[in-house]
């Protein structure tokens, strides 16, 4: 996965953001698993109280509460929190896409990214296979290169068709929920 939920510009600090200058934790709980609330209530808690103590003091207990939801929203994933990462960094093409048909409610754009770059994968694979499939009988190292191809196609088709027809909260992680 790319830089996304953990970084600064990612959706896990953007709604940390809304339940600071909303002044409602709640807008960033559903982003940590629930055994992890009462941890973000107090960081919640401890950062509005921060803000009567200038402008460094709030700098500095908002980067705190942003590393704290990202790293519980971490936790609940099953992952690793290794640290912030800058607001900017490259996401790809899909996630944007993807935040975009969410915001607008129209996926068109995301399905004929997605549906080109899975066409364009399928045939160059399936065009290397076909060319070494003259060589499946052999010699030898020809063979071996063949079967190298056609068992990844086979492989990767599975592969792909898996991550196609997956739940994504489950790969995503389910943040403490039961499905």
């Amino acid at each position: 996965m790319p830089p996304h939920c953990d970084s600064k510009d990612g959706p896990v600090v953007k709604a940390a953001m809304r339940a600071l200058a909303a002044s409602s934790v709640d807008l960033v709980l559903p982003y940590v698993p629930a055994d992890a609330e009462d941890e973000v209530r107090m960081a919640f808690e401890k950062t509005v109280a921060a803000s009567s103590a200038g402008p460094q003091a709030v700098e500095v207990a908002e980067e705190w509460f942003f590393e704290t939801v990202v790293r519980l929203h971490r936790a609940g994933e099953g992952a690793a929190f290794t640290g912030l990462k800058p607001a900017g960094l490259g996401h790809g093409q899909v996630v944007p896409l993807a935040e975009r048909a969410i915001d607008s409610g129209d996926v068109e754009e995301l399905v004929r990214m997605l549906t080109s770059a899975l066409e364009d994968e399928i045939r160059g694979k399936f065009a290397r296979v076909m060319k070494l499939k003259a060589h499946s009988d052999g010699p030898v190292v020809e063979a071996r290169e063949w079967v190298e191809a056609m068992l990844g196609f086979q492989v990767w088709s599975h592969k792909t068709h898996q991550c196609i027809t997956s739940d994504p909260l489950h790969d995503h992680g389910s943040m403490g929920r039961k499905d």
